[in-house]
């Protein structure tokens, strides 16, 4: 392995632009984002020792997730699986990036496991992304799916990479498993994507999206998005109506904030009035669901979000 994309001195050299990035006038952190992170409790400590004694990594710590103290403390987390290094550097994440370890083929019952003793009910599952699988990781993200269903009355979310230039064999092996959301997140206008999401494509990432639509007709799709990276508010409706096209029914919409100097500054902090409209908007498409607001990540609150639209759910 090259440790040098390890090297915390040379996360400089990762990205274009980065004496821009680092040099930019920092904005003033406005008062609805200045929030009290509760103390570490009993129960976070618990959440932190099942994780860690499954050898299991989680987004919320992987990403800096500013609502990891909530979700621990609510015995809930979104795993990370497939390793915690991802083959893409998207200068708006704080994910380590590399050459990473081969798949784990215990990880699927691992997770199970983990979500058995935490009391999920609803369990969310992303991943790095995985470039070097010929498959993009799908069939592994199958396993996990299908080893968490075996638990009577749990439901399971993925929220997926792109796969781009291996979406066709993806879809095969995503079909063996029977999520009840399918989750991939759009994240920035097409304007912005040669900057923030320089692996990916805006045009393959609806692609996917739909074709999922299609493959699973009881599958909710759902997608979300960043804004304050320099998009413009009639950029964001523009891609509401894009995912609308392409039948994505749930939606969330979140502030970024920048994880470190070496990331994407932040060009706008979105007031909650403005959240509230998108959520107007989105409601307006027809988006079944909508959560909309500064804290708002693509898996924060998911459970409620999916149980809002199932009334035999409530009781659960």
């Amino acid at each position: 392995m090259n440790n040098k994309l390890h090297n915390p001195q040379r996360e400089e050299l990762k990205i274009k632009k980065y004496q821009e990035f680092a040099s930019a006038e920092k904005l003033q952190k406005p008062e609805w984002l200045k929030i009290k992170i509760p103390i570490k409790n009993g129960a976070f400590a618990g959440t932190k020792e099942i994780l860690k004694n499954g050898g299991l990594a989680t987004v919320c710590e992987q990403a800096a997730c500013p609502n990891i103290s909530e979700c621990f403390h609510h015995r809930r987390a979104t795993f990370l699986i497939m390793g915690s290094i991802c083959t893409r550097r998207c200068p708006f994440c704080d994910i380590a990036h590399g050459y990473p370890k081969p798949l784990d083929p215990d990880e699927p019952k691992k997770v199970a496991e983990a979500a058995r003793k935490l009391g999920l009910k609803y369990v969310v599952i992303t991943s790095v992304d995985r470039d070097d699988i010929k498959d993009g990781g799908a069939e592994h993200f199958a396993n996990c799916v299908n080893e968490i269903h075996k638990i009577d009355g749990v439901k399971v979310e993925i929220l997926v990479p792109d796969f781009r230039g291996r979406l066709d064999k993806a879809l095969e092996n995503l079909q063996y498993a029977s999520p009840d959301v399918f989750n991939h997140n759009i994240e920035t206008v097409p304007r912005l994507y040669k900057e923030a999401r320089p692996g990916g494509n805006y045009e393959h990432s609806l692609k996917l999206l739909n074709e999922w639509s299609k493959c699973s007709q009881t599958c909710l799709t759902k997608s979300g998005l960043m804004v304050g990276l320099g998009e413009k508010d009639e950029e964001i409706y523009e891609v509401m109506e894009d995912l609308r096209r392409n039948n994505v029914t749930m939606l969330t919409i979140g502030q970024y904030l920048r994880p470190s100097k070496h990331h994407i500054p932040v060009k706008r902090y979105v007031h909650p009035d403005q959240f509230k409209k998108y959520a107007e908007k989105a409601k307006e498409l027809g988006f079944l669901s909508c959560l909309s607001g500064p804290f708002v990540r693509s898996s924060y609150n998911a459970y409620e979000q999916h149980d809002l639209l199932f009334d035999d759910n409530k009781n659960t």
